[in-house]
């Protein structure tokens, strides 16, 4: 057995990574979900702009891994 994923849309199935078979096969397919896309998520790019801040010293060597910097 060999699993593949792949987006269909409508027409024809798109598989996401090469398939290395050299015969053909009896396949079985299965819908998963459908597949989100940007439009149709609850928000929208750049909605959290100035919403968020780094800390001042966000760059700054971490205590924890003191001896690993020497």
């Amino acid at each position: 057995m060999y699993a593949v994923k792949a987006v269909y849309d409508g027409v024809n199935f798109k598989p996401k990574q090469p398939i290395a078979v050299k015969e053909e096969y009896e396949v079985i397919i299965t819908f998963v979900e459908p597949v989100k896309k940007i439009s149709d998520l609850p928000f929208k790019r750049g909605c959290m702009k100035g919403k968020m801040r780094l800390a001042d010293d966000f760059n700054a060597p971490l205590e924890d891994f003191k001896e690993y910097m020497q």
